[in-house]
């Protein structure tokens, strides 16, 4: 899974977790961090969202490993 949860009451951190790829978006990614907001902004009891990378890197940007797999 490219993103993790972890909820400490009113706390919520979501970890973008894809440190081989220093956290490089793709549709995956993406699609699973909007999953974890929107479940963030449905709970009533979660009042801070804390939003970091794993692995030392937060984000490298779009995965151009991906997107070289694309059409043109």
């Amino acid at each position: 899974m490219s993103v993790r949860i972890e909820k400490n009451g009113a706390v919520w951190t979501i970890i973008h977790d894809r440190p081989e790829a220093r956290n490089a978006m793709d549709p995956k990614s993406a699609d699973a961090l909007t999953e974890a907001f929107l479940e963030f902004d449905a709970d009533e009891g979660a009042s801070v969202a804390v939003f970091w990378g794993a692995g030392g890197a937060f984000c490298a940007g779009w995965d151009l490993k991906y997107v070289s797999t694309l059409d043109p």
